[in-house]
């Protein structure tokens, strides 16, 4: 077996003349966006298998890190129970899903919502993953489509799983008392960090002068925003690890939450092996749903993920699954393990020209936790 070629290398070439161009200093969410994004080099736009069971070096492995649509499917018979809710009370049968991955989750609402859905589109940015999508999901045929940018109107029901933890994010410093914002510079030919004075602030004050790391997020904020102005009809579902803004800019959190994924291993270190690994950072729920609030969205709900998926119905039947099967269902609700660090949050759309009419979503029946917001 060979060793793929590194990609490190002719990324970091890339990175380090957009640094050079911008004058020795970029933005940790541009380097987020180039580690991540850039066509053919980013983690995200190679061809490589970044979703799966089994870390590299295993059996059938070869994976970074593991979603919920991988672990079970009842993670995605349980989303559907909410999707085919949403659809039928706002009186539309498509379905949009961000960032679809392995395809998993696509399959398991299409298995699970048959004929309610005439559409599924996929908006995912790379070519690779959308080939593994495009075979996985073949046997749908037309009803699944693939766009790489939003129509200018749209509905239905958006869903996306583990989205916005992949938004490029802002970095701030607070260092001997001043806010710097925090990007990347290069020093005998590496990556470093590099701070600048700014006049942006998280959204919240942190509390003491000692020195603290943290994030804010314009661009899931503005992805928000964007699907509020877009989506004429319908509901949005997301999920992923976060924090509402108390939690997110807690004087204790002082090393910020990004966080680098590659063979089921962790590690904070994003300048590193740059298109290598995963580059994440938490959300904050809170600014979220403001974005969204402020957007024209109304709030469903937010819950942990565990509740949601409780009620939605995910351990139905589990009596007569087999053990390996209810060990994974426990991987999805316990509290520590995704249960609770897992979030999710709701919006429906509410306009003059299709007003939300008090639906009570399911996925939040129970244990709503939206006045934490």
């Amino acid at each position: 077996m060979t060793t793929p070629p590194s990609l490190t290398s002719p990324l970091s070439t890339h990175i380090r003349g957009a640094i050079t161009a911008a004058g020795g200093w970029i933005g940790f969410d541009r380097f987020m966006a180039m580690a991540l994004y850039t066509p053919g080099l980013g983690y995200y736009a190679r061809d490589a298998r970044q979703f799966g069971l089994m870390p590299a070096g295993v059996k059938g492995g070869g994976s970074d890190f593991v979603t919920a649509p991988e672990l079970s499917p009842r993670f995605g018979q349980a989303l559907a129970r909410q999707v085919a809710q949403a659809l039928a009370a706002t009186g539309t049968t498509e379905v949009w899903e961000f960032g679809a991955g392995s395809g998993a989750l696509a399959q398991q609402l299409l298995e699970a919502l048959g004929p309610q859905v005439t559409r599924y589109t996929i908006v995912d940015l790379s070519g690779s993953l959308q080939a593994r999508q495009r075979e996985r999901l073949v046997a749908w045929g037309d009803t699944v489509q693939w766009v790489s940018e939003l129509p200018a109107q749209m509905q239905g029901v958006v869903v996306g799983n583990e989205v916005l933890d992949a938004m490029p994010v802002q970095l701030l410093a607070r260092v001997d008392g001043a806010w710097q914002e925090r990007g990347v510079a290069v020093h005998n030919d590496a990556f470093v960090p590099a701070d600048q004075p700014t006049a942006l602030r998280p959204p919240l004050d942190v509390a003491g002068s000692h020195d603290y790391l943290t994030e804010i997020h314009p661009q899931a904020e503005a992805f928000v925003r964007t699907l509020a102005d877009r989506l004429q009809a319908g509901a949005v579902f997301l999920l992923d690890y976060g924090f509402p803004e108390h939690e997110y800019y807690h004087p204790q959190r002082s090393m910020g939450t990004v966080m680098c994924h590659r063979a089921h291993l962790a590690d904070a270190d994003a300048l590193q092996d740059v298109g290598e690994k995963d580059i994440t950072a938490h959300v904050n729920f809170s600014g979220i749903a403001l974005a969204g609030q402020d957007a024209g969205f109304q709030v469903l709900g937010y819950t942990s993920q565990a509740r949601f998926l409780l009620n939605c119905g995910v351990l139905d039947g589990m009596e007569d699954v087999p053990l390996a099967e209810r060990v994974m269902v426990q991987k999805l609700i316990n509290e520590h393990e995704m249960g609770e660090l897992f979030k999710v949050i709701g919006f429906a759309v509410d306009s003059k020209a299709c007003p939300w009419n008090g639906w009570q979503a399911l996925g939040f029946a129970q244990g709503d936790r939206s006045h934490t917001l």
